[in-house]
């Protein structure tokens, strides 16, 4: 049999690509061809792996909320509980701050903040926090998307695991302004 120019090397296990719903275990690959499924065994301390992601997923973003909270806290103690406002947001001046910055070449910011300035080492803290999250999310993204049943189980079961965990408590005040579920970010 000809290999057609390839030496006669006999190739090995392939990754296997499947853009359908499939329950395939052998030569399953995760995310990268280096997580490469080789039997039976690995293929289930994969799929543990995937549901302690799912699990550590929804820990940060419980971290990240019991951080902001503690930062809230210690940055408005001694203030006055009204927002702060950052500049003037009614429509009127609007065009004007657009037209400014279009003129003169200066990045103008947002002018309907609200809230109190973060310091920037804490800034730095919130932004690797939500720069975690965000990639955990899309890396189980990436998993949901092998389309393998199993796998897509992880992912929802360590999501479930996790919210149980970590989701003991409801703040009623919060729900109607940032509640979010596993989303990508």
């Amino acid at each position: 049999m000809d290999h057609g120019g390839h030496g006669g090397h006999e190739m090995g296990p392939m990754c296997s690509m499947n853009m359908i719903w499939n329950t395939q275990i052998i030569d399953t690959c995760i995310v990268f061809k280096q997580w490469h499924i080789h039997s039976t065994g690995a293929f289930i301390v994969s799929f543990f792996i995937i549901v302690g992601l799912g699990v550590f997923y929804e820990y940060l973003r419980a971290f990240q909320t019991a951080f902001d909270k503690r930062l809230a806290a210690a940055l408005t103690k001694g203030k006055s509980r009204s927002p702060v406002r950052s500049g003037r947001s009614t429509p009127e001046h609007a065009s004007e701050i657009e037209e400014a910055g279009l003129l003169t070449g200066r990045r103008v910011f947002r002018t309907d903040q609200t809230g109190t300035r973060v310091p920037t080492p804490y800034r730095l803290m919130r932004a690797i926090f939500y720069g975690a999250t965000v990639f955990l999310s899309f890396f189980l993204m990436l998993v949901f998307m092998t389309y393998n049943a199993y796998l897509i189980l992880a992912v929802v079961a360590g999501a479930a695991i996790g919210h149980y965990i970590f989701g003991g408590y409801v703040d009623f005040a919060g729900i109607g302004g940032g509640a979010k579920g596993m989303a990508c970010h």
